[in-house]
């Protein structure tokens, strides 16, 4: 089968970054699903992979973290799924990823892909879908609403790094399944006006003073904040800002934090990682299922929308090292995808 993948962990400006490669195709056993790949997007944990994790020698590494596909065969005690049913999921950071045409994924981590969306509209949604619900509604335990519900909450979400893949769909989410008032970070008049467009009650530029951007608009206190990116940058602004008893949820990666200057007004600091569950087995495993089942109804009701930014083309490693430059950039606004082979 063909993939893309690489031998070493290599800069992406290199020539041996990514390459096009041929694979022995793989039989699902146990509760895997085999999966023919449609549409693939990328996201951030793709190229930090790549850049510091090399495979075996004579080996190749094949990563990325979100497909759709249609499922071609089954292991013996797969229970949910059966050949032909068109699915997404982000899969799991310790198997193949998803940069190849067939992919073993296990089914407590797959969801069947939203009917009213393209391959490529659909592929943009798993990882950050995930992500999003996760920080949302596990972490900073914001009050689940029914869908039609018009009711507000006294809860004021700060979303820093909104314009990106999971603040794209958790702007949404918050919009549409709970009461807070949503307020987005974006610095360009771009990202500004995707974050509005996705449905933010405010867009504020994260590139000066959150507090006298938020003054501004005659918010002095938030009661959660999701922190998408430069959680370092901005930890400070968190704690004044924040409300006793308030909630930081973070996904990124900074070096250190002194998270003692939290004691003071009693916060919280959740940290979310859409992969805990798959790595470690988890028992409740089949919540991302669930979960990406429930993102599926909620598009075809008309509730969510595609986070897709930008479709670069086939699946081939040029394609492929354009869009982790472009990722590497941080200038991308939603997700890109890629498609077909």
């Amino acid at each position: 089968m063909k993939a893309v993948g690489y031998e070493n962990a290599l800069p992406i400006s290199d020539a041996n970054a990514l390459l096009d490669i041929e694979l022995p195709r793989p039989i699902p056993t146990g509760r895997d699903l085999l999966i023919k790949i449609h549409a693939i997007a990328v996201n951030p944990v793709d190229y930090k992979i790549r850049q510091s994790t090399s495979p075996e020698k004579e080996q190749y590494k094949v990563i990325g973290w979100d497909a759709v596909g249609e499922v071609v065969a089954c292991g013996e005690s797969v229970e949910h799924f059966k050949p032909g049913d068109t699915v997404y999921y982000a899969g799991d950071l310790t198997r193949m990823g998803s940069n190849a045409e067939y992919q073993l994924v296990d089914e407590r981590i797959v969801g069947h892909k939203p009917k009213s969306l393209t391959n490529a509209e659909a592929a943009a949604l798993p990882l950050t879908s995930i992500t999003a619900w996760e920080l949302l509604f596990e972490h900073l335990a914001l009050p689940l609403q029914p869908v039609a519900s018009v009711e507000k909450s006294d809860d004021v979400l700060l979303v820093v790094g909104a314009s990106g893949g999971v603040g794209s769909i958790l702007v949404q989410l918050a919009k549409a399944l709970t009461g807070a008032t949503v307020i987005g970070t974006a610095s360009r008049p771009s990202s500004q006006a995707w974050v509005k467009e996705l449905g933010a009650d405010y867009v504020i530029d994260h590139t000066k003073p959150l507090q006298d951007e938020l003054a501004a608009l005659g918010i002095t206190e938030v009661t959660h904040i999701a922190s998408l990116n430069s959680t370092d940058t901005y930890f400070d602004a968190y704690i004044e800002l924040l409300t006793p008893f308030g909630k930081i949820g973070m996904i990124d990666d900074p070096a250190a934090l002194d998270v003692m200057k939290i004691k003071g007004k009693s916060l919280s600091l959740h940290i979310e990682f859409m992969f805990a569950r798959s790595m470690h087995n988890a028992k409740d495993m089949i919540e991302q299922s669930r979960l990406l089942n429930r993102i599926s109804d909620l598009i075809d009701q008309g509730k969510l929308t595609t986070t897709m930014g930008e479709n670069l083309g086939t699946i081939n490693a040029k394609n492929l090292k354009a869009a982790h430059e472009k990722l590497e950039s941080g200038r991308a606004i939603g997700k890109i995808v890629l498609e077909g082979f």
